[in-house]
């Protein structure tokens, strides 16, 4: 890719890409995937905008991805395991890998905006631990989604 730059005007004038989580139909979003577009890999750069009342994606935990928002704008709710933190403008999140399940909920009545970055390795594990279920992510594979309760650990 020739471009480093993208201006707040192109940034802006981008219409983004409504996303609704596979696994909750209330986790809605407005995507704007700005590392995608500078032909970023190794790990995501997205501003997101979350509908009122919506949450950012389904309750889930990373096993060995990285994650970190950061709020530009609006007020919600972050949901970190059993506990729960009002976020507003200029709040930071850090989740790091194999930490505890995560979501956030809009809260206010203005679409909550945020900056979501996260790795993007070739092989993750994420669990949903209110749907009891697992995703394998291994990358040139289909995903594979298991029920947890059919999940049988093994000693090494």
């Amino acid at each position: 890719m020739d471009k480093y730059v993208l201006t707040k005007a192109e940034i802006e004038a981008l219409s983004g890409v409504d996303k609704t989580h596979f696994l909750n139909p209330n986790a809605k979003r407005i995507n704007k995937s700005l590392g995608d577009i500078m032909g970023i890999t190794g790990f995501g750069f997205h501003i997101i905008e979350v509908p009122s009342n919506c949450y950012s994606t389904e309750l889930h935990r990373h096993y060995y991805e990285d994650e970190c928002v950061y709020v530009l704008s609006g007020t919600g709710l972050a949901m970190i395991s059993d506990e729960q933190f009002e976020i507003t403008e200029g709040e930071f999140i850090g989740y790091p890998a194999g930490g505890m399940a995560h979501t956030i909920l809009n809260t206010g009545q203005m679409p909550l905006k945020m900056i979501v970055v996260g790795s993007r390795l070739a092989h993750d594990v994420t669990d949903y631990p209110n749907l009891n279920k697992r995703l394998y992510r291994n990358q040139g594979m289909d995903w594979h989604l298991v029920d947890t309760n059919y999940v049988k650990n093994i000693k090494r």
